[in-house]
This record gives structure tokens, C-alpha cells and sequence, in this order.
């Protein structure tokens, strides 16, 4: 029986909204076994995110949300990897300003179930840095992936166009602080955490505002 693993990506480029640029790396997560596997955002590089697959049959594409930075690149590793692309549907105004010739090939339903080397990965649509912005969580390992809606040491981003600060507080208060407090949050940015190390810090964020 081949072992369920998680691999970790980490690709370098840019995010653009609202008229500004940044210069951002991202997580991407590849949960499978030795012969398939589901990858969560392929940002920027599909060539290094490829190679990582190392042969293995992509089941499907998740995407957290249709910001630039972790959509940009979904495109060509559709290509590459003969992959559908699946993102919720209130972000496809997202995607379009991408790709405005092409669509996703499925939408996220809240709840949804994706299936990877015996393990589920189970849907939870988490609105508030994007309206569509959806997290994953994978019961089996203890882990959730959290896009841009948790991070170590606070909420995603909300000060841009499409986000609402008071949504992505209800969206991490009420479906995600109520998992396991040992359950690892690996993120789109930056350094994993746990749901227990963020769930006392609630009122801190809501009382800074962001």
C-alpha cells in the first residue's frame, strides 16, 4: 500500500490587484502516493511543479482562489499536467480577469469531496479574503490547507478589491478554529501553524482590524 504524502512547493513571482504589483512566493501543496496526486495552487512555476509530481497522474487541480498569484500559472500546468482546473464560483470574475478566453473546469461546491490515494479532501468554502476563497481540509492527516484565509499570526489580507474583514473573521471563527487545535494549517504564504496556536488570538486581530 503506498503512504499518503504531502509535498511542498515553494515558486516566486508576482500578485496584481487594484493597480498595485508585489513581489510574493507561494505554497504549493501536493497531497498523493507514488502514482497520483492532487495539487493545490501551482503558482508561477509549472516546470519546477512538474517536476516535483515526478510522473505521477494528477487527479485535479484545487484552487484556494482566483487571485492572480495563485492562478496565473493554472493555465499551463493544466497543460502540462492534463488536469481540470477546479475553482469555486464566486471567484470566476477573478479568473476571467486572467483569462477571459477559458474557464475553470468545475466549480467548488462547499462540502465537496476530492478523492487522492484512499484519503479525502473535503471543501470549505471560507469567503473573506476573496469571495470565493476556499480551504481543504484532509481529516486524515490532521491537516487543513488554508489558501489565503489563515495565516500564521492572523486573517488573509482584506484591503483590496472583492474582501471583507468582518466575513473572513466569521469564515475562520466559525469553520475553521471549530477543527482539532492540532490540526496543521499549511498556508498559501509563508510558514505553516496550527489551529490551536490561532485560536487564541482572535480578538487580537478583530481589535487591530486586519
Amino acid at each position: 500500500m503506498n503512504t499518503l504524502t504531502i509535498d511542498h512547493v515553494v515558486t516566486s513571482g508576482t500578485f496584481s490587484l487594484d493597480g498595485g504589483t508585489w513581489d510574493v512566493d507561494n505554497n504549493v501543496w501536493i497531497v498523493g502516493d507514488d502514482s497520483e496526486c492532487i495539487v493545490i495552487d501551482p503558482a508561477h512555476n509549472p516546470e519546477a511543479i512538474l517536476q516535483a509530481v515526478n510522473g505521477r497522474t494528477v487527479k485535479a487541480i484545487l484552487l484556494t482562489h482566483g487571485h492572480d498569484d495563485h492562478i496565473r500559472s493554472a493555465g499551463d500546468f493544466r497543460e502540462l499536467a492534463k488536469a481540470p482546473i477546479h475553482l469555486h464560483q464566486d471567484d470566476w470574475m477573478l479568473w476571467r480577469a486572467v483569462f477571459p478566453d477559458v474557464e475553470p473546469d468545475a466549480a467548488i461546491a462547499d462540502g465537496a469531496e476530492f478523492t487522492v490515494a484512499g484519503a479525502t479532501l473535503k471543501a470549505i468554502h471560507t469567503p473573506g479574503h476573496s469571495p470565493g476563497s476556499v480551504s481543504f481540509h484532509l481529516p486524515v492527516e490532521g491537516t487543513l490547507f488554508s489558501g489565503d484565509t489563515l495565516f500564521q499570526g492572523g486573517p488573509g489580507a482584506t484591503g483590496r478589491a472583492y474582501s471583507d474583514f468582518p466575513t473572513i473573521i466569521e469564515s475562520i471563527q466559525t469553520k475553521l478554529l471549530i477543527l482539532p487545535e492540532e490540526t496543521v494549517v499549511r498556508t498559501g504564504h509563508g510558514d505553516s501553524t496550527t489551529i490551536g496556536a490561532e485560536k487564541p488570538h482572535v480578538d487580537e486581530w478583530i481589535a487591530r482590524g486586519h
